[in-house]
This record gives structure tokens, sequence and C-alpha cells, in this order.
């Protein structure tokens, strides 16, 4: 490992082999850094975190402060950070609370630019994209591969379902579908984010029948839940389908609904 004279780290703290620890970097006791990680400079990790291996940290990030929550009683919460990920400048990452998980989590490969900030109980899947000034509220759950446009912000106990698109400066007030594609200041349900779904691998046939899915269960007859029903019903089987019924039936919250249907967004 490389740590340079100027960083501090704290008794208790854990760096893995092969970790290299820039300038002015703050590393407090109940640290664990994965081996192969880089700090640049100017890094604050603090409280319980865990940062998993290869993963890139810029200057003046800060992770594993105390949630900003006036509920929260000073407890052991804490951070944990996936493999491989890339943290650009000044994004914020805080400890759970004792009220909820407990813990924040950030999966493997997320990709965090500048300014972003993921709050308190916060979990955010794997390959997650956060463009510049990305704001999680607390308690938000964002799945796998969702990809977020500069300037959104995320309402606290939201979720964003797998593969979904935020377009920027979005303000996303309710839950939103895996594949969905959300945009504008009190976001709606435009349409699917079909690029994604296509750097995905995924065939023709797999499009047509999400986006056919999709329609009937947003633009069909009879009452929303009548329309999932029979979704459910004739997509019975299909995986992809079935993740975004699945995360209907789920919903404990309001759901982000499509506009009309000449505002859809891309064709499959």
């Amino acid at each position: 490992m490389a740590i340079d004279p100027t960083a501090r780290i704290a008794d208790g703290a854990r760096i893995g082999a092969g970790a290299e620890i820039g300038p002015y970097c703050v590393i407090d006791g109940n640290v664990t850094i994965g081996e192969g990680c880089r700090l640049k400079a100017h890094v604050h990790v603090t409280g319980h975190t865990v940062i998993g291996p290869r993963t890139r940290i810029a200057p003046f990030v800060s992770i594993g402060g105390p949630p900003q929550s006036v509920k929260y009683r000073g407890g052991p919460t804490r951070v944990e950070v996936g493999a491989d990920c890339d943290i650009r400048e000044n994004v914020t990452i805080n400890a759970g609370t004792e009220d909820d998980r407990g813990v924040t989590t950030v999966g493997d490969r997320c990709f965090m630019m500048a300014g972003s900030h993921v709050a308190h109980d916060c979990a955010v899947g794997n390959d997650v994209v956060f463009a510049n000034n990305i704001l999680l509220g607390g308690h938000a759950v964002v799945g796998d591969r969702v990809v977020f446009g500069g300037g959104a912000a995320v309402r606290q106990f939201v979720r964003i379902g797998e593969g979904a698109m935020i377009v920027g400066l979005s303000g996303v007030r309710a839950d939103v579908i895996p594949y969905g594609m959300a945009h504008g200041p009190l976001a709606n349900l435009i349409g699917l984010n079909v690029v994604g779904l296509r750097r995905r691998g995924l065939s023709r046939a797999d499009l047509h029948r999400i986006r056919d899915a999709y329609q009937a269960i947003f633009f069909g007859e009879g009452t929303f839940a009548q329309r999932v029903k029979a979704a459910a019903a004739a997509y019975a089987g299909d995986p992809l389908v079935g993740k975004m019924i699945d995360f209907i039936n789920t919903a404990k919250r309001p759901l982000t609904m499509a506009v009309h249907r000449a505002d859809l967004g891309g064709e499959a």
C-alpha cells in the first residue's frame, strides 16, 4: 500500500493490500478500505464504513458522516460501498439511521459524478450512473443499471426500478417502474428506457413484449388494477415483464404514472 505522509489514519482502520491513500485524506478508526482502492486527496471516510475493492474516490468526497436526520440518536449505523466504483469530487454518502435499515448501501461498479448525494438508509444497486448533482432523499431504493441525468432529485422513500432512466433536472416524487423513463419537474413516466434496454443486449422481441405490456398496463381498458392483473396473466412466466408487474404489486407508496400516449418515449 502507499500512504501519503500527510494522510491521517486512525488506529483500528483497516487498509487493504495495494490501496493508495493520497494527500490530506482522513480515515477514522471504524473504516475498512478494500484492496486496490485509490483515494486521491482530501477524502474523508468516517463512521462504520466499508469501501469495496478497487473503488476510486476523488478529492473532497465525504463518506460515512452522520445522517442528516433530526431523529438520529448517534448510534453506530453504517455505510457500505461496493467494488470498482468511481466516486467523483464532492460526493457525499451518509450513514443510516436507527429507525430504518441502519445502513446506506451503494452497489458494485457505480459511477457517481461530482456533487451527488446519497442520503441515509438509501439502497443503490449495481452499475448505477449518477450524472452531476444527483440528490437521493433518505430511504430511497435504486435498482440495478439505473441512469440519472444531471441535477435530478429523488424524494425520500421513493423506489426507482431496475434499468430506469431519470431525465436530467427531473424531480421524482413517486416510484418509477423498471425500464421506465421519467421526466419533468414533478416527474411523469413518459415511456420506456429503450436505449438502456438495447445496450443490455435485449432482442427486438424482448423490447416489443415489454413495450406491449407497458401500453396494456397504462393505456388499456378498465381500471389500473384490472389492467395490471390482466397483464400479469397475459405475460405469466416472462421474467422481464414480471419485474414490472412485481414492482407495481409491491408498491406501498404512489407510482409515477404515464402521460398520454402521444408523449411516449423512444420506440422499440
